[in-house]
């Protein structure tokens, strides 16, 4: 199993110094890859333990990208319908370019719905739009310059470069169409799903990608928090992951204070945990 770890992109922990301390942390740990939360639009009730403040995610990578040199950089995930698909593609291109190919694109459909109202996106579209997003991005990422007609998005022939290898792209999301949507786009799935339901649905994903014809063995994502001052517990519930068949693990730390914080209790996970 690979492990990652969130790092707090919202909230007063969102500042360049502490961003800077958690991502070298990390590094430093032997931790695969950081990774980031995508909000745009907090409405001030769900504000709390954030204040609302979130960085946007593919800035934030590209500047994490500068600031680290061989960990590599997650979003957690990007909310698709919140942006098009042709200056999305452009973005995910450059921190790929830029970081040296250490990208790993994390994509769902949302859920928020007075986040999508003030982006004046129909939630009810949201599956449609993220389909479509994913195949442009994979036609992009494909093509030096080749134009593209979908149900939603249409453009002609441009140069897209520079062009680098598409990162891995997982999709998020439990349900029917989310197995779907990784049957047909994902290099792995990120549910959020309890280990004794893990199972079941990584069965049923297989049988999807049987029946395109796709090779069975997709990452599989889960984030999670542990109760690190449990160590047994926390390592029983790692292999109770595994077991169920998780192959990447990302660690979310809640809200920790500070950098101080964060460093403690990752070297706890890397040291007393996972090893």
């Amino acid at each position: 199993m690979k492990y990652g770890i969130a790092i707090r992109n919202m909230g007063p922990q969102a500042t360049r110094a502490t961003m800077r301390e958690c991502a070298a942390v990390a590094e430093t740990l032997g931790f695969d890859a950081i990774f980031v939360s995508d909000h745009l639009c907090i409405p001030p009730d769900d504000a709390e333990g954030s204040g609302g403040r979130y960085l946007d995610v593919l800035a934030t990578l590209a500047w994490l990208a500068g600031a680290t040199a061989r960990i590599r950089l997650g979003v957690s995930v990007l909310v698709l319908p919140y942006r098009p698909a042709v200056p999305t593609a452009k973005q995910i291109a450059t921190i790929q370019e830029l970081s040296g190919g250490r990208m790993i694109l994390g994509a769902g459909v949302g859920w928020m719905r007075r986040e999508f109202a003030a982006l004046g996106v129909e939630k009810r579209m949201r599956g449609r739009i993220s389909n479509e997003t994913l195949r442009v991005i994979r036609h992009l990422f494909a093509h030096d310059a080749a134009g593209y007609t979908g149900e939603l998005v249409k453009f002609p022939p441009f140069v897209f470069a520079p062009r680098p290898a598409c990162p891995p792209i997982w999709i998020g999301g439990n349900g029917a169409a989310a197995l779907e949507r990784a049957a047909e786009f994902g290099d792995g799935w990120h549910p959020m799903l309890a280990a004794d339901q893990l199972g079941a649905a990584i069965t049923e994903l297989k049988a999807k990608l049987r029946a395109r014809g796709r090779p069975e063995e997709l990452e599989i994502v889960v984030r999670r928090g542990l109760r690190l001052d449990d160590l047994a517990a926390a390592r029983d519930a790692l292999r109770a992951e595994g077991a169920a068949g998780a192959t990447y693990f990302i660690l979310d730390l809640g809200r920790y204070a500070d950098a101080k914080v964060f460093a403690a209790r990752a070297e706890t996970f890397m040291s007393k945990v996972a090893a």
